[in-house]
């Protein structure tokens, strides 16, 4: 009986995902709590040069916000930072050039922006799904240098930043997939078996919900919230779900209507008034489990998840340059 009543409701849940799901949901949302004039405040959007970051990165510029796009490929971000300011007039758009995969180039990044910028918001976009096992330089296995550890590793690094800034956010872009994941703690790198790339990527996005919760819990003074933009018609999906991309291409949700949670949780008065380390949907906050699922996890692996990436981060700051 739990697996019929998980079936339905996993059912459903994927309705909601389309851009039908979207233009269902967006019936109840307010639009006065997007439109609101953001300048001053200071976002930080990484994986920006294409997809939902970009979207988002957009919207924020055109109302009026500091907008600093950390993005992989220099080529492709120019471009992207090109159209934002032609787009929207604003000329408040930085370009940092950050391989998240990277966790060297991280802790560079973050110590030379304290220097220089202040940070309102940062919003942690930046993902990928390598779906054969391959490592980094620095012998990461890929989807896990980015998912999980180039998230808590900007994160943690600009803290500081953020603890002193003004109603500081933090919103982390993860996936639906995560409902089908219990968090794994014993193998990170996914060295184990069989090696595949979406249930890699599923349990990077479990352990992101975890992340969020955690430092929900542990900095007071920041807003955390993680979120599921539905299937969006991005270039990574497109890329890395190819076969999923044309059985899905016409239902999918334009990339604007994927940001449109990401936007919501940056800049509306709304999503502040809400506990701190929710995960959301549609700009409401819902479940992180299915109903009766095996996904729950004792507190003792959420706080190892923590232990261990902090292990990780600090063996990379050490090496890193000045």
């Amino acid at each position: 009986m739990s697996w019929y009543r998980n079936t339905v409701w996993f059912v459903k849940g994927l309705r909601e995902y389309t851009r039908g799901g979207y233009e269902s949901a967006s019936k109840q949302f307010n639009p006065a709590d997007v439109e609101v004039d953001v300048a001053g405040r200071s976002f930080l959007v990484t994986g920006a040069n294409s997809g939902i970051g970009k979207a988002t990165a957009k919207e924020i510029a055109r109302r009026g916000g500091t907008v600093h796009l950390v993005c992989r490929n220099k080529e492709r971000a120019e471009v992207a930072k090109e159209e934002i300011v032609t787009e929207t007039g604003n000329q408040n758009i930085f370009l940092h050039i950050v391989d998240i995969s990277n966790p060297k180039e991280i802790w560079k990044f973050a110590e030379k922006f304290q220097n220089d910028h202040k940070v309102n918001v940062l919003i942690n976009n930046a993902g990928c799904m390598v779906n054969n096992r391959e490592l980094t330089e620095d012998g990461l296995e890929k989807n896990f240098a980015t998912n999980t550890l180039g998230t808590y590793i900007m994160t943690t690094a600009l803290m500081p930043l953020l603890e002193k800034a003004a109603d500081a956010r933090v919103i982390t872009v993860s996936s639906g997939g995560m409902l089908v994941q219990k968090l794994n703690v014993s193998d990170l790198q996914s060295g184990n078996g069989p090696f595949d790339g979406t249930m890699v990527y599923a349990q990077n996005k479990r352990q992101q919900v975890v992340l969020t919760e955690q430092w929900a819990k542990a900095h007071r003074n920041i807003h955390f919230s993680v979120m599921h933009p539905g299937w969006a018609d991005t270039p990574a999906v497109r890329s890395s779900m190819p076969d999923f991309y044309e059985r899905m291409k016409n239902s999918l949700r334009t990339e604007a209507q994927g940001a449109d949670t990401v936007l919501w949780l940056a800049v509306s008065a709304e999503a502040t008034k809400l506990p701190s380390g929710l995960f959301f949907q549609d700009r409401q906050p819902v479940p992180t489990h299915l109903p009766l699922a095996y996904t729950h996890s004792p507190p003792e692996d959420e706080e190892k998840l923590m232990e261990l990436l902090e292990e990780f981060s600090q063996k990379f700051k050490s090496v890193s340059p000045g």
